[in-house]
């Protein structure tokens, strides 16, 4: 990318980023219920304390956390609260999740903090088709020319997101067990539906210290205020898959879903990743499973 165009793009998606206050979404889309409750090792969760606890605030939403290596060539590039993965491979390199287009300044820098290049990214990925993990697609793409890939069942939710009346660029799609390769690194997807029809939670292995490790991105868990019979049924499926992955490194679409902040400050040279955490590779799913069915039973109990 020239200076120039780089400059441009900048200027451009600063312009025109404007953030919405959460009391204007609300607004426009009422809040969450605060019930049920439940309680998942020793913490209580309500559907608004696990909203707060993802999207956090405006400011958390777009401003920059420091990038860092999460382990072997996979480094954070996201916001506080927006996750945002860059695959590093000699061939050029995968973004996981654009999140909003306001952001993707926010995900360019942390990427040239980093040492590497933004016009090096050739495939663009996401986890689900939600404004705040896929709307900075087009962007992404315009800056690099980077291919984007979408599971096949989020392709009509996926061409909603306009930001600026931007089409949605789509330049090939997929399905349940699709491998992304690109410069000896290896993507499997795994169709997990119920947050979206096609959520995707990722999965890869890395080499790091001379040990192997298996990596999960995982895909929103988190159920609707109302659970129709199409999403219950999705999710009875989606949470026995999870937990079936081979997981050593759990990630998220929000970092607070595997409390990035915590392991992050715990971050020292030479030492192993404070992201490995297999004892916590599902807890995440036992969150949302938990509010998963207390939702439905509540809602079954209010239809009675």
């Amino acid at each position: 990318m020239t200076g120039t165009f780089r400059v441009t793009l900048l200027a451009s998606l600063a312009a025109a980023s404007v953030v919405i206050p959460a009391t204007v979404i609300f607004a426009q889309n009422a809040p969450p219920p605060d019930h049920p409750a439940v309680t998942v090792k020793g913490q209580t969760y309500t559907p608004r304390s696990i909203l707060a606890r993802n999207m956090g605030t405006d400011a958390d939403q777009t401003s920059q956390f420091p990038p860092h290596k999460v382990i072997g060539n996979i480094y954070y590039v996201g916001t506080r609260t927006l996750s945002s993965y860059l695959i590093t491979t000699p061939q050029g390199h995968i973004l996981i999740n654009s999140t909003y287009e306001r952001n993707v300044p926010v995900i360019q820098k942390s990427v040239a903090d980093l040492g590497f290049r933004f016009s090096d990214i050739k495939i663009i990925l996401g986890t689900h088709a939600h404004g705040d993990h896929q709307e900075g697609d087009a962007a992404v793409k315009q800056a690099t020319g980077a291919q984007v890939m979408a599971m096949e069942q989020d392709v009509p939710a996926l061409r909603n997101i306009k930001p600026g009346g931007k089409e949605h660029p789509i330049d090939s799609t997929f399905n349940d067990g699709k491998q992304v390769q690109l410069g000896g690194v290896t993507l499997t997807a795994h169709l997990t539906p119920g947050h979206t029809r096609g959520c995707t939670t990722w999965t890869m292995a890395v080499q790091d210290g001379g040990r192997a490790y298996n990596v999960v991105f995982a895909c929103s868990l988190r159920a609707p205020g109302t659970i129709s019979p199409e999403v219950a049924a999705e999710f009875a499926g989606t949470y026995p898959k999870f937990r079936a992955l081979p997981c050593d490194v759990p990630l998220g679409d929000h970092p607070a879903q595997y409390n990035m902040i915590e392991k992050h400050a715990r971050l020292a040279n030479g030492a192993p990743s404070p992201f490995i955490d297999p004892a916590n590779c599902t807890v995440e799913a036992d969150i949302q499973e938990a509010m998963f069915k207390a939702t439905l039973a509540e809602q079954q109990s209010a239809a009675k």
